[in-house]
């Protein structure tokens, strides 16, 4: 019962997103393991480790497009949330270096042996087991956006002063972790990881299996975002998004509906962060920028916002060009181009690829009932 009340909250594209994504996690690692180099379909390890990041930014998208197409939330900030998971994940990867490490230290990494550390601080005790990580990937970005959201949401500040603040925010997060005392390694961030629950994290089984458990995140963060947006709870959040102060008017404490939703999301972020960095092998304070928020607000714009689906393709769309771009002669045109992609889709394609997408099949839908319904009379008038 609970779970044909679940599903039954599914549209017909979530269901076929939710089918493509599983195809995906199962096929790419098989392929990239069990098949050879020279066969057509196999996939490379490189490709592996890339196209997990893209799912990444995907789930990053998808939380944001939770808060902002569907409560109209514009959060300037959920790359802090994203680089708070990477970091925590960051952390736990350095603990298990141990004396691998250049200087050798059982404990200290090597950026505090370097620094003359004397001893591990004590926000990095923990961080050697990975429940402790699991559950702080989520506790520490979930923590700083109630904190936030509590403030802010109840002082009412909405619209583009909310948009700044979160902005501040991550700008705020940005230097203080460029700084060598606060002890995340300064500029030059957390790298040479060695393992994850002691496998290589170089090893090709290692990188696919990073790929299935991004992907299989993917899905569950599609499955509950969906279903928080498709219950009484998601209709009031599009009351808010489309008329707060008539929502307030009603009885409905907004501020704690915001609240949640803007939690969950960061919580979100922050897993697709943790996911990242082991696929990418490093983290630093350049993830903070706030370049990095409005990158990701453009994802969700491209793909196309208040959908899910559309954000996740986005993401990955808009990442597959830059990749494009970056590799060649083209990457000093990277960010004029993306510049451009947004006006053009701001002029022209206001609801997204997907929106557009969606509008067309509109058309030819009503073109066929129309020339359905033309014939119908002409065949009951002879």
């Amino acid at each position: 019962m609970i779970t044909k009340a679940f599903f039954s909250r599914f549209d017909r594209l979530a269901f076929w997103f939710v089918i493509v994504m599983i195809a995906i996690a199962i096929f790419v690692p098989l392929s990239n393991l069990l098949l050879p180099t020279t066969s057509v379909f196999h996939v490379p390890t490189y490709l592996v480790a890339l196209m997990g990041k893209y799912l990444c930014y995907a789930i990053l998208a998808i939380s944001l497009d939770l808060v902002w197409g569907y409560c109209g939330i514009l959060s300037l900030g959920h790359g802090a949330f994203f680089a708070l998971g990477g970091y925590a994940m960051g952390m736990y990867l350095m603990r298990q270096i141990g004396t691998r490490g250049v200087y050798s230290h059982p404990i200290l990494p090597d950026f505090m042996v370097f620094l003359n550390w004397k001893e591990l601080p004590w926000f990095w005790h923990g961080f050697d087991m990975f429940w402790f990580t699991a559950v702080m990937i989520l506790l520490v970005p979930g923590l700083l956006a109630f904190t936030f959201g509590w403030f802010a949401f109840r002082s009412r500040v909405t619209g583009v002063y909310l948009s700044i603040i979160t902005q501040a925010m991550t700008y705020a997060l940005l230097l203080a972790f460029f700084r060598n005392d606060m002890g995340f390694g300064g500029n030059n961030g957390l790298t040479d990881f060695k393992e994850i629950l002691g496998f290589n994290i170089q090893a090709q089984g290692t990188r696919a299996a990073l790929f299935f458990l991004t992907a299989l995140s993917l899905i569950i963060v599609f499955v509950i975002s969906r279903w928080m947006v498709s219950t009484a709870y998601g209709k009031v959040l599009i009351a808010v998004r489309d008329a707060e102060s008539r929502t307030r008017f009603l009885g409905y404490r907004v501020e704690h509906f915001k609240l949640l939703v803007f939690t969950v999301s960061a919580a979100m972020a922050g897993l697709a962060g943790a996911l990242y960095v082991p696929q990418v092998g490093i983290i630093n304070p350049s993830e903070f920028s706030p370049a990095n928020s409005i990158e990701a607000v453009i994802w969700v714009a491209v793909g196309g916002r208040g959908t899910l689906v559309g954000a996740a393709i986005g993401a990955v769309a808009v990442n597959f060009l830059k990749s494009v771009f970056t590799t060649g002669a083209l990457a000093p045109y990277w960010l004029f181009a993306l510049g451009g992609l947004f006006v053009v889709v701001t002029l022209l394609l206001p609801r997204g690829i997907l929106g557009a997408f969606n509008d067309l099949l509109a058309k030819i839908r009503n073109r066929k009932n129309e020339s359905s319904g033309v014939s119908g009379k002409l065949q009951a008038a002879e």
